[in-house]
């Protein structure tokens, strides 16, 4: 993998990492302080409402922190191993909370005057494309299998090979 690649891929999370702690610490905050005038029905809805925005946020960083892992992996030429899976099942299962996450919030939305009907179905539509997301990466594990597979298959066959020559 070319050096400006695996540099620019670390400057990009890193920068959403640092990005998103200050969503996360300091936004969020802000905005929960924002809604102190707010209706009563906006007021019970205020603390699950946060604690689902800061749990996306960390599902967010979650995955980039995995994905920085797989980065150096696959640097170092060691991503076709069996810790590598780890990091992948991590990222399954954060993104498949997120998905959870939505559709709780979608849940919480729905009854009440609080939001249109449209804003819980554009909330339910973004949870099952986040299903197809955490699909689509138990798909590339099946695949990462099937690599690091067949590099057990070569190394086992150039030892073979070594020992005919």
């Amino acid at each position: 993998m070319s050096r400006w690649v695996v540099t620019g891929l670390r400057v990009v999370i890193g920068g959403g990492i640092v990005g998103s702690l200050f969503v996360q610490t300091v936004m969020l905050f802000l905005l929960y302080r924002d809604l102190d005038g707010a209706d009563r029905e906006v007021l019970e809805l205020r603390g699950p409402l946060f604690a689902i925005l800061v749990l996306l946020i960390l599902v967010v960083q979650v995955c980039a922190v995995c994905v920085w892992r797989l980065l150096t992996m696959a640097e170092r030429r060691t991503v076709f191993s069996q810790p590598a899976f780890r990091f992948v099942d991590v990222m399954i299962a954060a993104i498949g909370f997120a998905a959870l996450l939505l559709v709780g919030l979608g849940c919480m939305l729905a009854p009440g005057e609080l939001v249109a009907p449209g804003i819980v179905l554009l909330i339910g539509g973004a949870a099952a494309t986040v299903v197809g997301i955490a699909l689509i990466v138990l798909v590339l594990r099946t695949l990462l299998g099937q690599a690091v597979q067949r590099d057990r298959e070569a190394a086992h066959l150039q030892a073979e090979l070594d020992e005919v020559i």
